[in-house]
């Protein structure tokens, strides 16, 4: 049996989707979203929203590896709207990201990837729950630069 990487994001926009302030960024969602489901190494991702909350914006992905994920982030049409993100989300002081390894065919809930945000934010990286920075393999073992 494999694995993919499940990443999970938490941002909160500035304004609602609504306003003219956000709107640049919300008319790219379906574009940027399929442009995802094409990537090379895309394996799932959660299409519905999270909460009443429609500021909250969460993403909750699955990937064959680090590197696919990596090149659809910050090397594809993706990557132009992370370098802008502190126009239309609240700065974040934490980690907004976090990754970790389930077994191929299972999918991650939003309270798991909540779960493994907040593990993240309190004991650092760790396999259950790392970072882009500082990432582990499928059997735990720290991937090296």
């Amino acid at each position: 049996m494999g694995f993919h990487l499940a990443q999970a994001n938490l941002s909160l926009l500035r304004l609602p989707p609504s306003a003219p302030q956000v709107a640049e960024y919300v008319s790219a969602l379906a574009r940027i979203n399929a442009l995802a489901d094409r990537a090379p190494g895309f394996v799932w991702r959660l299409r519905e929203p999270v909460s009443a909350d429609e500021r909250l914006v969460l993403n909750l992905s699955l990937w064959t590896s680090y590197r696919p994920l990596h090149e659809y982030t910050y090397r594809s049409a993706h990557g132009h709207f992370v370098r802008r993100r502190h126009e239309w989300f609240e700065p974040v002081t934490q980690p907004s990201t976090v990754l970790w390894w389930v077994p191929a065919g299972s999918r991650p809930t939003v309270e798991e990837g909540l779960a493994r945000l907040r593990r993240l934010r309190r004991y650092g990286p760790a396999p259950e729950a790392f970072s882009v920075r500082v990432r582990f393999d499928p059997a735990g073992h720290r991937e090296r630069r």
